[in-house]
């Protein structure tokens, strides 16, 4: 009798232990999965595509995304995932949707791969109130831009009737952002690039615009574009200049055979990766003007190399390499110290291959100086600086073999000459003066 209570106590421990087990797994997990939408303002165009991200760690199961209008769900997006991923991103378009000007409703029902629901899963229902929009951005220029010189600097000033994503100048199709002013216009500071013709600038500058819904505008600027004369040079490389480069700088061109190879690919390859850097570095701007006036020369100094000279460079009589020297050569007294150009913020400071020590401040708006060969920096990124303050002293870092600095202007990522922002009448007639910041 004992034995027989004791198998069916023991009998029922065990249905209810399953029963336990059979709730865990199939209520342990009672919510649907996370949804992210982008983009996440609320208004598409039709033509948009829409990025749904979802999230579980279940996995994800299904989805259906739908248009309601009237009460009325049109279903434009149904699949089920072969494989249950924890994370799953879709882009739904919204072409097939046939939307219209006007206000809709977007559903999204999103079922994670969990056992909940007698294997059926959780789903997630996301509601959210939509606006198509069909009508691109109006662009008003308030200042043309002015005459602009090859290898300089150009700024432009313009209103939008709505609010955007985006706006900026395109130089050759390389997107330059406007920036949002105090008073509800925009300033564009662009560059000229050196090594573009002025007939090419010129037909290919165009004002652009983009809306939260994803509407662009896009049309061309009119810029008088003139020429600009650089310098050309020939120098021929001698050995004990290349041994010279490899003893120093050989730790950038681990794989070079020779003497010749590392310079050659210091002088390329290393080259272009900064130059890359510098121009990633336009994204950390401010969107106010930071500057004030005329830009500082670094005083009681003479001029070694100009803004893009063309070098050729000869190896026994022929013809190696080439590069264009993108800044001023400034040289005075040995180790002579260095002002800020003008106030700013310092957004690099660090070993920077063919540059050497550099030091780069932002003044705002994509405008920024840069200052290399440094044997001493003397503020770090983040510092606020004001016009005249000793950043640094001069040496010979980098790819250089004399006590000098190397000083540049970059506009929006791209080099420009320096020599426009150290005259005073240049900037009053071409900067300050034209946007109404005198």
């Amino acid at each position: 009798m004992r034995k027989r209570s004791f198998i069916s106590t023991f009998m029922m421990l065990l249905v209810v232990a399953a029963i336990a087990i059979a709730g865990y797994v199939f209520f342990k997990d009672l919510d649907g999965p996370a949804i992210n939408l982008e983009p996440a303002s609320g208004r598409v165009s039709p033509n948009a595509r829409l990025k749904i991200t979802m999230s579980d760690p279940a996995g994800i199961r299904a989805l259906v995304v739908g248009i309601r209008k009237n009460n009325v769900l049109n279903v434009i997006y149904d699949h089920h995932f072969d494989k249950y991923l924890p994370e799953q991103t879709v882009e739904v378009p919204l072409k097939e949707a046939q939307l219209r000007d006007g206000a809709f409703e977007l559903e999204i029902r999103a079922t994670d791969g969990s056992l909940a629901g007698f294997g059926q899963g959780n789903t997630r229902t996301r509601l959210m109130n939509m606006r198509c929009d069909t009508q691109p951005p109006r662009i008003s220029l308030k200042t043309m831009p002015p005459n602009v010189r090859r290898g300089g600097s150009a700024v432009v000033r313009y209103t939008i009737d709505e609010e955007v994503s985006t706006s900026g100048v395109l130089v050759s199709g390389y997107f330059v952002p406007g920036y949002l002013q105090r008073d509800g216009s925009y300033l564009c500071f662009f560059p000229f690039p050196y090594t573009m013709t002025a007939r090419d600038f010129k037909n290919s500058i165009d004002i652009t615009a983009t809306d939260l819904a994803g509407n662009v505008t896009r049309h061309r600027l009119n810029v008088m574009a003139y020429e600009r004369t650089f310098k050309n040079d020939k120098i021929d490389l001698k050995d004990n200049f290349l041994q010279a480069v490899q003893s120093k700088l050989g730790h950038l061109a681990p794989g070079a055979r020779d003497p010749l190879e590392c310079y050659l690919y210091i002088n390329n390859d290393v080259r272009s990766a900064n130059v890359e850097m510098l121009r990633n570095l336009k994204s950390d701007t401010s969107a106010a003007m930071l500057w004030q006036g005329v830009f500082l020369r670094m005083p009681r100094s003479a001029s070694r190399a100009g803004f893009a000279d063309h070098r050729y460079f000869t190896y026994n009589g022929r013809q190696v390499g080439e590069s264009y020297h993108l800044g001023f050569d400034l040289a005075s007294v040995r180790n002579a110290e260095v002002p800020a150009a003008n106030s700013g913020r310092i957004i690099f400071t660090g070993d920077q291959g063919i540059y050497g020590n550099l030091i780069v401040i932002d003044h705002g708006l994509g405008l920024m100086s840069l200052y290399s060969h440094l044997h001493e920096m003397r503020v770090k990124a983040g510092d606020l600086v004001n016009k005249g303050q000793i950043i640094g002293i001069t040496g010979s870092t980098g790819l250089a073999f004399g006590d000098h600095l190397h000083f540049g202007i970059l506009v929006g990522g791209v080099e420009v000459t320096p020599l426009e922002w150290i005259d005073p009448k240049w900037i009053k007639d071409n900067v300050t003066g034209r946007i109404g910041m005198d």
